[in-house]
């Protein structure tokens, strides 16, 4: 089986979906790899490294993907310079594994059925125990989460610990983190660390317990509905639910000297969190950090990859934040692809039991068929008539 490697192209992706480390242990276990030429460069991965680990370096890329059996990547399928795009570049019975966004971009889903090709998408892995080390949402949102509080310490015009100087006390900045899942977590530990005094807030009652471990204190809304989707996923609430929240975050906010925001809900715009009015009530020379930019943001005043400016305070939209750390994003990521490609691969064939419930919930299309439900209802939506 020859697996290929593909050099991402969107615009700012430094990301690899397999390092130089991962593809010796394939090898090894007799599986042939090929790697596109400058595939891992924006990671630090040269060439070189990828032929010593065992791999065929390909210079020819319409070649390595029509002649791959099971091609990894991390960004969706994408048109390319010359206007074609990647996915008919896709043989029939191939495989591709990576960051496919199929809730988001259901149509290309329907084309890579109506091709013949196999899906996996790494966003539909399930939350078990079981599926923890294939998670590659998790891996790259703790990256993120660590990436927001060090751009929201780098922003704030004030010292994030509290220092006793000859010239006084500086008190700690207060950071408030919105969004308790694997980025909030990770936002909330390195703001700890960075000295901040740190409190936060999730939908779900059951993440108390992992803010108060972290040393912050946890702000408290009682909501009169379910907040726990499946998967332990925080679930879309209603608009009762979500003013109510806002009446008590209000004051919260105001308070805060950065304000890192992360609820995201896939193929959906993000849920605004923190409107102009709250933005307008914050100290001049406060601090944003929206994570959800990219889906619309959690801040009204949010611009995806902009820095905006509004009342003293800097709203911060940053896009694709794991690819700013790309060596150790690459690194948990192709841990995940190669955690996955061992349940996928027995004795050098691919194996696909649909019985098991990570192959049958990351599998989004196969047989010529759209296999996930979710993806079948996103297309089936664009096609009604608005």
């Amino acid at each position: 089986m020859k697996i290929a490697v593909a050099k991402e192209i969107d615009m700012g992706e430094r990301r690899v979906a397999l390092i130089p480390d991962m593809v010796a242990r394939l090898v090894k276990s007799g599986l042939e790899i090929w790697v596109e030429a400058g595939a891992g460069e924006g990671a630090c991965f040269s060439d070189a490294a990828y032929e010593a680990a065992g791999a065929t370096i390909i210079h020819d890329t319409a070649h390595l993907w029509r002649e791959a059996d099971l091609l990894v990547k991390v960004s969706p399928l994408r048109e390319r310079e010359d206007g074609q795009s990647e996915l008919s570049f896709l043989k029939p019975g191939a495989v591709v594994i990576g960051f496919l966004n199929p809730l988001g971009e259901p149509h290309d889903m329907r084309h890579l059925a109506e091709r013949q090709v196999t899906a996996f998408s790494m966003e539909m892995i399930p939350r078990t125990s079981r599926a923890q080390s294939m998670d590659a949402l998790s891996s790259q949102a703790a990256i993120a989460g660590y990436k927001a509080a060090l751009l929201g310490a780098t922003a704030l015009p004030k010292f994030f610990p509290m220092l006793t100087t000859a010239a006084g006390t500086m008190a700690p900045a207060k950071v408030f983190v919105m969004g308790a899942g694997v980025a909030g977590l990770q936002a909330i530990a390195t703001a700890r660390r960075l000295g901040a005094v740190v409190e936060a807030f999730d939908i779900r009652p059951a993440v108390k317990e992992e803010v108060q471990s972290l040393g912050a204190k946890f702000v408290e809304v009682t909501l009169q509905e379910e907040t726990v989707a499946a998967g332990g996923y925080a679930r879309e609430i209603s608009e009762e639910s979500k003013e109510r929240s806002r009446q008590v975050l209000t004051e919260h906010i105001k308070q805060s000297d950065v304000v890192i925001t992360t609820a995201q809900v896939p193929g959906r715009k993000a849920p605004t969190l923190v409107t102009e009015d709250m933005v307008m009530q914050m100290k001049p020379g406060s601090v944003i950090v929206d994570l959800a930019a990219e889906q619309g943001g959690n801040c009204a005043c949010t611009e995806p990859g902009k820095d905006v400016l509004k009342n003293g305070v800097t709203i911060i939209g940053p896009i694709n934040l794991p690819s700013s750390v790309p060596i150790h994003a690459s690194q948990m990521y192709s841990k995940n692809i190669v955690t996955l490609l061992q349940l996928l691969i027995k004795d050098g064939e691919l194996n696909l039991n649909f019985d098991d419930d990570i192959i049958q919930s990351a599998c989004v299309t196969h047989g010529g068929e759209i296999r996930n439900q979710r993806v079948r209802e996103a297309l089936e939506a664009i096609r009604q008539p608005v």
